[in-house]
């Protein structure tokens, strides 16, 4: 039996899907549906039971006598929003959750993963190895960034790096992300852009070493996140916290061309005005270093930014089929 935490988000319910198609339903989902359209992301999936996140939380608490002890537990339920001003709400809902977890897996021996994210790494002026040796000297640009941050280094402080596994997520797109308002990808946001007005727009550079549109990213396929936290499911010698992203840098003038691409259309591209509170927390350039990730056995690959925005927004965005 698995755990999923975020299992109606974004990317936990593309794990779910993923593990669906491997035959595995002994799932139990936990997340927060509210007032949001993430419960459109359970349709369709096979699994257990849902529960509620606090009350997940108040049964880890009393987990001696509440909680069935499940073979693993994928914790992907967190706040994404890297606009999020509330400190204490994503030091509690991202860092003191996760630490939780991590004390009750280690305690019953349950194979435990969890999401990391490339916003611990700033503006990148110390680089993105995920060997972290140096991992304090990460300067995190907002909040988000700063409450994976604190986890990240309380893992590695207390050598916890060799019994589980942590994620570090870069600009992950694809299906299942409809729900996340102004968070959704830019693959999501130009199809939109170009089906209500034929254009795309983008942020213009205030970087001398960026043109408009050149700022770049690594963009990694959901669907590649999906099979890679299988694979880690299956080897659960595999621990560490690893740099999840193509190792391939790609500008969102690529990202926008390839959008245009998928649905045949030459690009038409305009580039606005920064949000003054954006300007001083904006990354102009990520890249996964994923040498370590491989060596530990992923032989697999990386969906190309071309054919990942085609299948994503063929066989998803255009079909209205919202769902993976």
């Amino acid at each position: 039996m698995i755990i999923v935490t975020g299992g109606a988000g974004f990317i936990g319910s593309c794990v779910v899907s993923y593990l669906n198609q491997k035959g595995i339903d002994d799932i139990i989902i936990v997340d927060n549906l509210g007032k949001t359209e993430k419960w459109k992301n359970l349709v369709g999936k096979r699994y257990l039971e849902y529960w509620h996140k606090d009350d997940f939380r108040k049964k880890l608490e009393n987990y001696e006598s509440e909680l069935p002890i499940p073979d693993a537990v994928i914790h992907m339920g967190a706040c994404s929003s890297t606009t999020e001003l509330d400190a204490d709400y994503l030091y509690s809902n991202n860092t003191q959750y996760t630490q939780q977890l991590i004390s009750w897996a280690n305690q019953k021996k349950i194979r435990f993963i969890y999401a990391s994210s490339a916003a611990t790494y700033g503006d990148g002026s110390n680089g993105y190895s995920d060997n972290h040796e140096d991992i304090h000297k990460l300067r995190p640009l907002n909040m988000y960034g700063y409450s994976k941050q604190f986890l990240d280094e309380m893992v590695l402080r207390l050598k916890l790096e060799k019994t589980i596994c942590g994620l570090k997520f870069f600009n992950v797109y694809g299906p299942n992300e409809y729900h996340k308002g102004s968070m959704t990808s830019v693959v999501f946001n130009a199809y939109n852009q170009i089906r209500d007005t034929g254009k795309v727009r983008l942020f213009k550079s205030y970087h001398p070493d960026y043109a408009d549109g050149q700022q770049k990213r690594d963009f990694v396929y959901v669907k590649d996140v999906a099979r890679i936290i299988y694979w880690l499911l299956k080897n659960p010698n595999i621990n560490g916290i690893y740099n999840i992203g193509c190792g391939i840098a790609r500008t969102w003038n690529d990202l926008a061309r390839a959008v245009f691409k998928a649905l045949e259309l030459e690009a038409n591209i305009d580039y606005i005005e920064m949000p003054e509170h954006l300007k001083g927390k904006y990354q102009y350039f990520t890249q996964a270093e994923n040498e370590k990730i491989i060596k530990a056995g992923w032989k697999e690959g990386f969906t190309c930014l071309e054919e990942g925005v085609k299948d994503y927004v063929q066989n998803y965005l255009a079909k209205d089929k919202r769902v993976y």
